[in-house]
């Protein structure tokens, strides 16, 4: 037996092992839409987490590799593959018949005993528990809670925010360092300037802007995700696809475009993207939401493109109500700002008309969906124009719009009472009267 044979049995091995488990399952029961989705969420997270624990791992001295051929960054690519199905798509499938805390207890120890018997290929040092622990901390364990909740529906906005992650590291940062670290004949042509990069980085989250937004807003309206086999279930045409009916597709065109502007070769991400998005995109999930939704999907493929945005909103886009305080003079004047530029499809009324008490300025969709104070505004502003609405969508992230809530407040817009419990604005209601209070959305 060559020195060569004991390696390529052990990469051979671990390669297989997880596909023919995987390929078992699969053939066993086929995996329908929820679990197919919860395989590729799962296996998207052990692929972005798995890549950096093993480059750590052999800086610490955890554990190296002794392999030739199919490497990267010293990383045997067949290996982590196999690593990615073991703890992605696998324990996915895995959660047919056991319980998350079983499912991660059997793969930690199967993990354990497979990773000293993988010398030579694999050689441990003396702290390699240590990545096995964080490992499953940081790798493992999200994967399964991600495929769990993917597989139940549940937490629509924790799967949502985690595919943002997963785009962001899979389509932009992973390919970035790839190109970073292999010999293309190019060189960085971006990277001297501190200005420079301050405008790119700067250029980059106002592109990044539409897809955000329109992830949140397949959450928080349609009640799924960006995902095509965990779709929302209701015709999302409000938010930026009210302006543009490939905001997704539009935001990774455009960041591989301001990124080629960094680097060259990242410049093939672009005709790459718009062949995605004009072909496999509109042919397969054109198909569907005509299925799903009929006419409604043909009326509104009719009144919004699908690559050049509108200036103004859709006016068959979901239409929304904003409910304005009487006695506030800033939520007043916010209404009398958002009156004179004659808002597409928002209907203005005073707060005292809504049948509950309100708080804070508030903006309600059709769907009964409700957002309060800057988030409101935030809102509304979608049914100005695009420049308005980008600065929504801006406003409304996370750290932004509370910041705003918090100065709103200091400067008077803070939360008040519509209603007495008998109806008259202005009034503190009763203890005993129902009152919905509204933080920050």
């Amino acid at each position: 037996m060559t020195p060569e044979l004991p390696a390529l049995v052990v990469r051979g091995v671990g390669l297989l092992l997880p596909v023919l488990a995987v390929a078992a399952l699969c053939l066993w029961r086929a995996p329908r839409r929820r679990e197919v989705a919860a395989m590729i969420v799962a296996s998207g997270w052990a692929l972005l987490t798995l890549l950096p624990l093993n480059l750590i791992a052999q800086w610490e001295g955890w554990w190296s590799f002794h392999a030739r051929g199919a490497v990267w960054q010293g990383v045997p690519v067949d290996l982590l593959l196999a690593w990615v199905l073991l703890w992605g798509a696998l324990p996915a499938l895995m959660l047919r018949f056991l319980p998350v805390p079983l499912v991660t207890a059997v793969l930690v120890w199967l993990d354990l005993l497979l990773m000293p018997l993988a010398e030579p290929v694999v050689v441990l040092g003396p702290l390699w528990l240590l990545g096995e622990f964080l490992g499953a901390t940081l790798c493992l364990i999200p994967a399964l809670l991600l495929a769990y909740w993917t597989r139940r529906g549940q937490l629509v906005h924790a799967r949502m925010w985690a595919q943002a992650v997963l785009a962001l590291g899979l389509m932009v940062l992973l390919p970035v360092y790839v190109l970073a670290t292999v010999p293309t004949g190019f060189t960085w042509r971006w990277s001297a300037s501190p200005e420079a990069l301050t405008a790119g980085a700067q250029l980059l989250a106002l592109v990044c802007l539409p897809g955000l937004a329109a992830a949140r807003e397949f959450a928080t309206v349609g009640g799924g995700t960006p995902l095509p086999h965990d779709p929302p279930a209701r015709l999302v045409t409000s938010g930026p696809y009210a302006y543009v009916r490939n905001p997704m597709q539009l935001t990774v065109t455009l960041l591989y475009l301001v990124l080629g502007l960094l680097h060259p070769p990242l410049l093939v991400g672009v005709p790459v993207a718009l062949a995605y998005g004009a072909g496999f995109a509109s042919w397969h999930e054109g198909a569907q939401l005509r299925a799903s939704f009929g006419e409604s999907w043909d009326a509104y493929r009719a009144g919004v493109r699908a690559w050049l945005p509108r200036w103004r909103p859709w006016p068959g886009r979901s239409g929304g109500t904003l409910y304005v305080a009487a006695d506030c003079d800033p939520c007043r004047g916010v209404g009398a700002w958002l009156a004179a530029r004659g808002p597409t499809a928002l209907t203005l009324r005073p707060a005292a008309e809504h049948p509950e008490v309100l708080y804070r300025l508030t903006y309600e969709n059709a769907e009964g969906v409700r957002w309060s104070g800057v988030a409101a505004l935030a809102r509304a502003m979608e049914h100005l124009h695009l420049g308005w609405a980008m600065t929504g969508w801006a406003l409304s992230l996370p750290v932004l719009r509370h910041f705003a809530q918090l100065c709103g407040d200091a400067f008077g817009a803070g939360p008040r009472p519509s209603k007495s419990a008998t109806g008259r604005p202005g009034e503190r209601p009763k203890p005993d009267a129902p009152v919905m209070s509204h933080p920050f959305a």
